[in-house]
């Protein structure tokens, strides 16, 4: 019989893993470099962040908007993302504050997205990729790609190469995908952007999409040298935010409890990114993960795999150029080895 949830929450093994994995993310609950530390101001500057209009997206975008950016904050909801621009507004004293809309579980908003701002934006500095869920069930968008894969994977990926050349025109300008240290437990399998052959436990999907996330960057990163366009992915620690609202509400429970002495408040899981898109130190910096304490850190090995990293990007770029003749070399069905 299938192993039921309550059986893995009450299981003391996984409890006890629990504990020591948040007395783990509490010593790194604090990096070194403050935000509030760093001279850089943005004004000027252009800055696209997606999610933005709760969690560490908003605090991302509230961050570029009292360094003086436009910023746009690129949201699912139009209420909720309107509450957020009228707040970072006023505590930022920034009215340049602008909200657009986009789902990226659909490739068809992405393209809209994308065209509103190539018609609307002259410049681009900044592009943060945040937006993103975890836990919710198996679901096969009208794309026919699997739901977790389309949001978290598939529609930044169409959503940063159609944006391109307008951040090539802007350069220097700065790429950062938010993933995940969970990217370690995430495996290479090009049949999960169809759904198939996915175990639907916990983070399980998750996981994967957000090594994808990571193999994506390398290779986006070396596509971009010499451009003086930058792209790093960070993982922005274990971080108290809405991501958990699709788990059983046991697990949700627990990890508020837990949050509030050893997790990251979403002000604090926003620093990694905020480092990756700003700081001096990351300005020639490309191709790299960052950790949650904004230090250097090697991601998992099929992320340093150079043909892995290609056959990634090449199937992502098919995926997202429009449906194929069946059976045709370039198929989109047709996964990489």
């Amino acid at each position: 019989m299938p192993c039921e949830f309550t059986d893995i929450i009450y299981n003391p093994v996984w409890i006890v893993f629990t504990l020591i994995l948040a007395v783990v993310v509490r010593s790194q609950r604090k990096g070194s470099w403050n935000p509030c530390d760093c001279p850089v101001q943005l004004k000027g500057k252009t800055a696209i962040v997606t999610g933005a209009n709760t969690g560490i997206g908003k605090f991302i975008a509230l961050d570029f908007a009292k360094r003086g950016a436009r910023v746009i904050l690129a949201c699912r909801s139009e209420t909720r993302g309107t509450a957020a621009a009228k707040d970072i507004q006023q505590r930022s004293g920034n009215q340049n504050v602008h909200l657009q809309l986009v789902d990226t579980s659909s490739l068809d908003s992405v393209r809209r997205f994308a065209a509103r701002i190539l018609e609307e934006e002259k410049e681009l500095h900044i592009l943060v990729n945040n937006a993103g869920v975890s836990g919710i069930p198996r679901g096969i968008t009208e794309d026919r790609l699997e739901a977790s894969f389309a949001t978290n994977h598939i529609g930044p990926f169409l959503l940063t190469s159609l944006l391109l050349d307008l951040l090539k025109k802007s350069a220097p300008a700065r790429i950062v995908n938010v993933s995940s240290v969970n990217h370690f437990r995430g495996k290479v399998d090009f049949s999960h952007f169809r759904g198939e052959n996915l175990t639907y436990l916990l983070d399980t999907v998750y996981n994967h999409t957000k090594l994808h996330n990571v193999i994506w960057t390398n290779e986006l990163a070396r596509r971009l040298k010499g451009t003086d366009v930058t792209a790093n992915s960070v993982h922005p620690g274990a971080v108290v935010t809405e991501i958990m609202r699709h788990y059983h509400w046991l697990l949700r429970l627990i990890f508020n409890l837990v949050g509030l002495f050893f997790l990251k408040s979403s002000e604090e899981g926003a620093v990694s990114v905020i480092y990756c898109a700003v700081a001096e130190e990351t300005l020639d910096i490309s191709g790299k993960y960052f950790d949650s304490d904004c230090s250097l850190k090697l991601p998992a090995l099929a992320a340093r795999d150079p043909a892995i990293l290609a056959k990634e990007y090449e199937y992502c770029e098919r995926i997202t150029a429009g449906p194929r003749t069946a059976g045709d070399a370039s198929d989109p069905d047709t996964p990489p080895p």
